[in-house]
């Protein structure tokens, strides 16, 4: 497979590798040549370097989870503190203690409900005279691991159309990783209306990116579901986003435009679902309620 031109749009590119058997990823190959043509490829050339994709998403919550420490006469306690509209699974290890009573021998796992705060332990020298060790070890994930998804199908995602699935399930190019696993690429013009596939809480969102910028995922909208499950809209067109953190969002309510932001192929929606399976979010099976490519999507109040 061969495909040259000047640009970097990918988009052909892209469709034909979701063709190919489900099976591992694809290595893809970018050079150019004396002209500037630019050059993608599956088959190595001299001077070619192999080309990462990656439509992966980058959530920065360590400002929004954090392990605080308070320190008394009697010794220490340590706080978990979640300021997420999402609950969050938290697991704290204590290593390397020196002079320390009261740690626990196993990690401290815990769910705490949006907007909240837990003590999680309490640490005293074992010799008051002596000052008291350690390091703390704080893993965390958004969700609720012991709830159950209860939907399966979805409708569409966006208002106009008909258009066109570029990668699916299992897709070889960047859609086989837990996370991404069964995740959907949908190309469609920018600026297309991109609603609410589900009603719930919005829980993270990204407005400010032009282009590539520093986030493969570009522009995005997170909303949480009643039954733990999260849809996840990827790439959104810049200053699209007409939702806010923590609010309620109906089903088939316009949360932003489409666009291509990020680490981006072509202009295009990215959409999966996603749960936490324990200190851990991956992405899971669901079903559109009609096929992609059929009578364009108005059912959800479009113009």
């Amino acid at each position: 497979m061969l495909l040259r031109h000047a640009g970097t749009n990918l988009a052909l590119l892209l469709g034909l590798l979701c063709t190919a058997p489900a099976a591992m990823a694809l290595t893809i190959y970018k050079y150019t040549d004396a002209n500037g043509v630019v050059t993608y490829t599956d088959q190595a050339a001299p001077g070619a370097q192999v080309f990462v994709f990656r439509d992966r998403m980058v959530e920065r919550l360590d400002t929004q989870v954090k392990l605080e420490t308070k320190k008394h006469e009697a010794g220490e306690t340590l706080l978990v503190r979640n300021d997420l509209f999402a609950p969050v699974q938290v697991e704290l290890r204590l290593e390397q203690l020196s002079n320390v009573s009261g740690a626990p021998s196993k990690p401290i796992t815990w769910v705490l409900p949006p907007r909240s705060q837990i003590r999680l332990a309490t640490l005293a020298p074992r010799d008051p005279s002596q000052p008291l060790s350690y390091t703390p070890k704080l893993r965390y994930a958004l969700g609720d691991p012991r709830l159950v998804p209860t939907q399966k199908r979805y409708p569409l995602p966006w208002r106009g159309g008909p258009f066109r699935l570029t990668q699916g399930a299992n897709g070889q190019y960047s859609h086989f990783t837990p996370k991404g696993r069964y995740a959907v690429d949908i190309a469609m013009p920018e600026g297309t209306p991109i609603v609410a596939a589900r009603g719930g809480v919005v829980v993270k969102t990204e407005n400010s990116q032009n282009g590539r910028g520093n986030n493969p995922s570009g522009n995005y909208v997170r909303i949480l579901h009643d039954d733990g499950t999260m849809g996840v809209y990827l790439h959104l067109m810049q200053g699209s986003v007409s939702v806010a953190e923590g609010q309620h969002v109906a089903a088939g309510s316009q949360i932003a435009r489409s666009g291509n932001t990020g680490n981006s192929t072509g202009p295009h929606l990215h959409f999966v679902v996603q749960r936490n399976v324990g200190l851990a979010l991956e992405s899971i099976p669901f079903d559109f309620s009609q096929p992609v490519n059929s009578l364009p999507n108005f059912a959800v109040g479009g113009e």
